[in-house]
């Protein structure tokens, strides 16, 4: 099985206009919204490592703790398990964060290996560690491993643009979404990034929390 990737503006383009043949609806947000970004990232420990350690705080806390640990050498995984949890938490990673961090040390991830792993595989293999769940690696086979067809069903942001976007009476659970959304593969991830486009355009247009 060949591995669908968007490496670029072109072919994500390509993607929402075969997406749009699909589910006509999409035509408007397009319109609205325009091309996406992208938004690629390298990948690899420290970029897994980054999103473990910024769940549940804030951009600005999470960038903080962050800078901490980068300043005192603490992000790559030789340094990590040498240095002991007082080391950590001195940076501002707390006790639960700390185990995260340590078992993904542990699992010793190839990450290079990831980019030819089938997606199912890819989020296996990274939810194994504590303290990653399906998001986060649906995040990673989208933006780091540039994946084709990740829909991130658990994510609020795409529940409630795929809600005003199909006129549903209410907010989908994400095995409702995963059926509404079955066939718009293999251009799920052009989904994806349309309909975060689209969440941010209807707060805006409502200009109160969705």
């Amino acid at each position: 099985m060949s591995i669908q990737t968007i490496e670029n503006r072109q072919e994500l383009k390509a993607h929402i206009n075969n997406l749009i043949v699909i589910e006509p609806k999409f035509a408007e947000v397009y319109k609205q919204v325009g091309v996406p970004d992208l938004r690629h990232s390298a990948g690899g420990f420290a970029q897994i490592m980054r999103a473990m350690v910024g769940q549940q705080l804030s951009v600005a806390a999470a960038a903080s703790i962050w800078q901490r640990l980068l300043d005192a050498g603490l992000t790559a995984p030789q340094a990590i398990s040498a240095a002991s949890d007082e080391d950590l938490r001195a940076q501002g990673l707390s006790k639960q964060k700390i185990r995260y961090t340590r078992s993904l040390v542990e699992h010793n991830i190839d990450f290079a290996a990831l980019e030819t792993l089938p997606d199912e595989e890819v989020i296996k293999t990274l939810t194994a560690v504590i303290g990653i769940g399906r998001w986060t690696a649906e995040m990673y086979l989208l933006f780091s491993l540039k994946r084709a067809d990740v829909l991130a069903v658990d994510d609020l942001a795409i529940k409630v643009a795929t809600m005003e976007l199909l006129a549903l009476a209410e907010r989908p659970t994400p095995k409702q979404l995963k059926n509404l959304t079955q066939d718009w593969s293999p251009h799920r991830s052009a989904a994806s990034l349309l309909l975060w486009q689209y969440y941010g355009f209807l707060r805006q247009k409502t200009a109160i929390p969705l």
